[in-house]
């Protein structure tokens, strides 16, 4: 394996992730110096940097990650592919429908695979938690999903890019990718539709500060509330929780803290006939890297198309409603 951007922290997670799974990690390349450099370097303190157009070439390298600026992560998947290269991005993948097009074309044509770190989910266990509980039975009939996002904006920290939706993405574009991505899991669905888009530019026009989702996948509703006000005295980035409400249960997740409660993260609280139940599930697996590492033969899957089409249309629906 090797990495081809490193504009968003996400790339720690992800590569380091990979790893566990059993790739090796070999090299990485980047532009400029961003200002995930110095943390990139104290993790892989030993991995060379190179060029990324040598890097494509080499033969010997079967997966891309990157995390670049959003906007440039549709062009370099495609160009990765051409090389023979599988790739994982993170999220967003696309922020328009014809770069999702391409990226589309571009594995059918070389029959590498194109997936998307959809962290909120792939790398909390507590979501691994939920979701066996809610397969199980333990709720009954799923029924719907809220999803309560907020993000801390540490303004002071972040790159020009980060502030310009062109090459950034929007607030749904972007992180209410990962709550698409969930409802469609819960729900066990191919696809869904948006029936409600609605963003506004609060404190830093025109970035999006917060964002609304209303969906629906097959029998069941989904919520999602973004937002980037992730008060400075939490110890967490944000609160970010799931209510998943079934016929004859219900179910939450607090992923990141449990505010002046337990202590950690990764807490499932579930409700049902009996009473309530709290489970620790801080240890639970992450299967998604290992899964993917183990498919990388198999045929391109739907998923990360659908989830970025959605988050797509979502945004587009948001923009055509309120101008920031």
């Amino acid at each position: 394996m090797a990495v081809v951007g490193i504009d968003h922290r996400h790339i720690y997670t992800m590569a380091a992730h990979m790893v566990d799974a059993g790739g090796t990690l070999v090299a990485w390349a980047t532009d400029g110096e961003p200002g995930t450099l110095p943390g990139w370097r104290d993790r892989f303190p030993d991995l060379p940097r190179r060029d990324a157009t040598a890097i494509l070439a080499d033969p010997d390298i079967d997966l891309i990650l990157t995390a670049a600026v959003p906007a440039d992560r549709p062009a370099l998947a495609v160009r990765a592919m051409a090389a023979g290269k599988h790739v994982l991005s993170d999220k967003p993948g696309a922020l328009t429908l014809p770069d999702l097009d391409r990226i589309r074309d571009a594995c059918a044509r070389t029959g590498r695979r194109w997936e998307v770190d959809f962290s909120e989910r792939y790398e909390v266990p507590s979501v691994t938690r939920a979701t066996r509980l809610i397969r199980d039975g333990a709720i009954g009939r799923l029924v719907d999903i809220t999803l309560i996002a907020p993000h801390r904006l540490n303004a002071a920290t972040r790159p020009d890019w980060f502030w310009d939706p062109r090459r950034g993405g929007g607030i749904l574009a972007d992180i209410g990718s990962h709550q698409i991505e969930q409802v469609l899991h819960f729900a066990g669905a191919d696809d869904a539709t948006i029936e409600y888009a609605d963003v506004d530019c609060m404190e830093h026009p025109p970035f999006q500060d917060r964002g609304r989702i209303a969906m629906r996948a097959g029998d069941v509703t989904g919520t999602i509330l973004l937002h980037w006000f992730t008060p400075d005295g939490l110890p967490a980035w944000g609160d970010g929780r799931l209510f998943a409400t079934g016929t004859t249960g219900t179910l939450e997740v607090r992923k990141y803290v449990d505010p002046a409660g337990r202590p950690g993260a990764d807490h499932v609280i579930l409700t049902d006939a009996t009473g309530v139940r709290r489970f620790d599930a801080s240890d639970d697996p992450l299967p998604f890297f290992g899964w993917f590492a183990a498919t990388l033969g198999d045929p391109q899957r739907d998923h990360p198309f659908a989830v970025t089409r959605l988050a797509i249309q979502a945004q587009d629906i948001a923009e055509r409603r309120r101008e920031c």
